[in-house]
């Protein structure tokens, strides 16, 4: 059965409230490569969006996978706990971006990540408030989209959210926001809206995902940081996109050397598997009361069998090194293309590692957003056999998440096909 008619059982039996980017059904996949029904081959540029550091069907993490279903695949931890959690609770405490002690709690999804974290900074706190970026992406639950900063199409018809959310401008240079006037907006909100000790965190992701890939300044996350000292204010990494190497770091906060409180972590976990956990510092990990934490899908033994061999890979393989050698190339590339005519204005191009972004203008040399360009770039991209990803709170941001394991003539047919996909 072919592309069209599968997505014709899929309008008939599923809800429009569930998008796709393309209208590819995969039929099976290895490293940074699929095929879809008909056979027709494609170069992934999403990786899943970024839950694929470590590649399609990676042969070390299928066989820890496989090998932990030939012993069980579910028991509930709370019921009958099983040593590949607290194994993997070992690695990330090791692995964690801040001093001190720290422990690891598992859940299923990046939302249910997000979720606890707040959970347990209000049990750590005693305090209600939580202070989140525009922009911002953490999940589609009711309280992770009060957080997420962007209203179409996480909002809309979903309300009324929880009260005590509250969001700063996201500074972004061309966009005409700066860190001071972000931090200005905080200090409004501390007079206006909520006094400091009624807030129990502030999360921010290192790297805005859904939000455009722009970087958070170091200068934002240290006055983040001394704010949250000053004021008994819990700071929450949300790395659940940029973890896991896609930065040239295990978590891209790494990068600002500030230390996190709690980091939210999911994605590219567990190669594929469904695995989302929470990591912090001990003291306020263990703010919760016994049962107050938990889920009956989460830590998955499977997932979490999935997710050691990932460490391992990461490891092995240097992917931390590999992201900055993909990063560099795929930057140098865009670069090059962004002098030429005869393709689309492109602009802004950034990124950490292999987390790469580039913007698509109105205009060459302006700063214009052009969504409706960057629509077709994708569309095209998929027509020459490349699946690519826009994002950004105006819709015209390129995102790359090509696997870090991607072989080099794949990544170059890749970008020979982006080149195409962005060609006037």
């Amino acid at each position: 059965m072919g592309n069209v008619e599968l997505l014709a059982r899929r309008n008939a039996a599923v809800p429009r409230a569930l998008s796709h980017a393309t209208s590819v059904y995969a039929h099976h996949a290895r490293n940074a490569e699929v095929w879809d029904v008909e056979g027709r081959h494609y170069v992934d540029f999403a990786g899943g969006i970024a839950v694929l550091n470590t590649g399609h069907c990676h042969p070390r993490v299928i066989a820890a996978a496989t090998e932990q279903m030939s012993r069980f695949t579910h028991t509930c931890v709370q019921v009958l706990a099983y040593e590949p959690y607290v194994a993997l609770a070992e690695r990330l405490n090791a692995l964690a971006p801040f001093e001190g002690p720290a422990r690891t709690i598992f859940f299923t999804t990046g939302a249910e990540a997000v979720e606890n974290a707040i959970k347990i900074a209000r049990a750590a706190t005693g305090r209600s408030g939580v202070i989140g970026f525009a922009g911002g992406f953490h999940g589609r639950t009711i309280m992770t989209s009060a957080l997420t900063g962007k209203t179409l199409p996480y909002k809309r018809g979903f309300g009324p959210f929880p009260a005590e959310i509250y969001h700063l401008p996201f500074p972004i240079e061309h966009h005409g926001v700066t860190v001071a006037e972000s931090l200005k907006a905080l200090e409004f909100l501390f007079r206006a809206d909520i006094e400091p000790s009624r807030v129990a965190a502030i999360i921010i992701e290192p790297v805005q995902g859904e939000g455009g890939f722009y970087e958070a300044p170091v200068e934002l996350l240290q006055a983040l940081r001394k704010i949250c000292d000053r004021h008994g204010i819990l700071l929450v990494a949300d790395e659940v996109q940029s973890g896991f190497a896609r930065t040239g770091k295990i978590f891209g906060i790494e990068h600002s050397g500030v230390q996190p409180d709690l980091v939210t972590v999911a994605k590219s976990l567990a190669g594929g598997f469904p695995l989302s956990g929470v990591i912090g510092r001990e003291s306020v990990m263990q703010a919760a009361e016994p049962g107050g934490l938990g889920g009956t899908y989460a830590g998955n033994p499977i997932a979490c069998a999935a997710a050691l061999a990932v460490l391992d890979v990461i490891e092995d393989e240097q992917l931390c090194a590999r992201a900055e050698v993909i990063g560099a190339r795929i930057k140098a590339r865009v670069a090059e293309l962004a002098q030429r005519n005869d393709t689309v204005p492109i602009g802004a191009i950034r990124g950490l590692g292999a987390m790469i972004g580039f913007e698509i203008f109105a205009g060459r040399g302006g700063t214009e957003p052009d969504a409706e360009a960057t629509k077709r770039v994708t569309a095209r991209a998929l027509e020459a056999g490349l699946v690519l990803l826009s994002c950004g709170v105006y819709g015209n941001v390129i995102r790359i998440l090509v696997p870090l394991t991607v072989e080099d003539h794949v990544l170059e047919d890749g970008l020979k096909r982006l080149e195409q996909a962005l060609l006037v």
